[in-house]
């Protein structure tokens, strides 16, 4: 008895993968993490572009209380109308993200963070630069320019980014479901007495991306990479069930899970009846 295999498999297949972005950390340890999308982008930019024009506002309108006041001449009205516009599209932004490490209003509504290429924390010159660009990419064309080159960049950055070396990071990622493996029903009696041995630790990890992306597969390429892997676990199992090449292995991973588990168990009860033993101080001696 062996899996039914619908046609023969080949040294390797095409994995379904995601498109994400690897960052090395300087310890050489690869992460993978997931830029802002444009459309959160825009959200968010939105949101900020109305805080600082609200922002702007309450600036003239507390000049324009200060010439009611005490009247001065329109240089004076003009400078300090040119100082608020200044305060509140490039200053305020500018401190804003480089007191809270890349985030602003609208960066915490949409769950990113401004950081650096590298993946480090910007400083007051990544900030400076993004806010200065803004004036010309974001309140001066109405953010069209910002639009244009964020459809082109492949981290949806705007023309700020591209100067500063930045990119928009998500961080409020959802959160992945776990993926609990039973061996199906119909393999409940063959899982009792069914011999399987150690993986080779590649197959092992292939099967397990398999087995937890498998509902994001195309239905051919699902069952192309079940019969696949199948037939490389095969020689690893003993007796063959005759089953399908994914129920298949659907039972060989959590008949070895359960097994890994029950011998953890054995082992910490092993060592729990050890413990006076190796703890304990020879013939009474006092414990000092």
């Amino acid at each position: 008895m062996s899996p039914r295999h619908d046609s023969p498999a080949t040294p390797s297949g095409e994995h379904a993968d995601e498109l994400v972005d690897e960052l090395v950390i300087g310890e050489a340890v690869a992460l993978d993490v997931r830029a802002a999308s444009f459309v959160l982008r825009a959200a968010g930019a939105i949101i900020d572009v109305l805080a600082y024009v609200a922002f702007l506002l309450l600036l003239l309108l507390g000049i324009g209380a200060l010439f009611e006041w005490a009247p001065f001449d329109d240089a004076i009205g003009a400078t300090l109308s040119i100082a608020a516009l200044v305060t509140a599209v490039v200053i305020v932004p500018m401190v804003v993200e480089t007191m809270s490490a890349g985030r602003s209003l609208g960066k915490l509504a949409i769950g990113a963070r401004i950081v650096r290429d590298d993946g480090g924390a910007i400083t007051l010159r990544h900030a400076f630069i993004r806010a200065l660009t803004g004036v010309l990419e974001v309140f001066l064309t109405f953010g069209g320019l910002a639009a244009v080159v964020g459809l082109l960049s492949g981290r949806a950055k705007r023309l700020g980014d591209l100067l500063a070396g930045t990119y928009s990071q998500h961080e409020r990622v959802p959160r992945v479901p776990e993926h609990v493996l039973v061996v199906p029903q119909p393999l409940q009696k063959w899982a009792g007495t069914a011999d399987v041995a150690r993986m080779p630790d590649g197959l092992s990890r292939r099967i397990s991306t398999f087995l937890r992306q498998a509902d994001r597969m195309t239905p051919d390429t699902r069952a192309r990479l079940s019969r696949e892997l199948a037939h490389e676990a095969s020689p690893w199992v003993s007796p063959l069930p005759d089953t399908d090449a994914e129920s298949f292995l659907t039972a060989i991973a959590a008949i070895r899970r359960d097994r890994d588990y029950t011998a953890l168990l054995l082992e910490r009860e092993r060592l729990s009846r050890l413990s006076p033993v190796l703890t304990g101080l020879p013939h009474a001696f006092p414990d000092r």
